[in-house]
């Protein structure tokens, strides 16, 4: 009786693996379908793109005690730290200053607004270009990317053991 048991426990598992496989694939093919129709009908801009127009708009500088007389502040109001002679610093249009990477990760993850007075550092069109961008790669169809989320999935269900 125990190893007809264990039998129909091992056959349930691998009922659900096979499940989970088949779910992955239809989120893959499901994925692929919309986003081409996501890449025919919109423009979008790369990260790299979008980070060159900010160059463009509000050039990196380096750092220096000329520009603390300039402005309130001597530290960066995103990772509030002080800043060093020599950085290299982004001074907005609405003279906030801010460590260059710490604002170039800012507005990736932002809608490309000054971080302390909410002022656009870029135009409507080029945010709603890199938020297009942005949406098509949360998942880009590869098997990579899903291993981790049904690997997960089946370590909750106690299914580990298979593995």
């Amino acid at each position: 009786m125990a190893s007809l048991s264990e039998f129909f426990s091992h056959l349930y598992t691998m009922s659900i693996v096979f499940l989970s496989l088949l779910l992955v694939e239809i989120v893959i093919l499901f994925q692929s379908v919309i986003g081409s129709t996501l890449k025919s009908n919109k423009p979008i801009i790369s990260t790299t793109q979008y980070l060159k127009h900010m160059e463009e708009k509000n050039p990196t500088i380096s750092y220096s005690e000329k520009l603390t007389r300039q402005q309130d502040s001597m530290e960066c109001a995103v990772c509030l730290s002080k800043f060093s002679e020599g950085e290299s610093v982004r001074k907005l249009n609405c003279k906030h200053t801010f460590h260059k990477d710490c604002l170039d990760k800012w507005l990736q993850q932002s809608l490309a607004t000054c971080p302390l007075c909410r002022a656009k550092v870029l135009p409507d069109e080029i945010v709603a270009k890199y938020d297009r961008m942005q949406n098509q790669i949360g998942y880009d169809g590869s098997d990579e990317e899903m291993a981790p989320f049904l690997l997960s999935a089946l370590h909750g269900n106690g299914l580990q053991r298979i593995f």
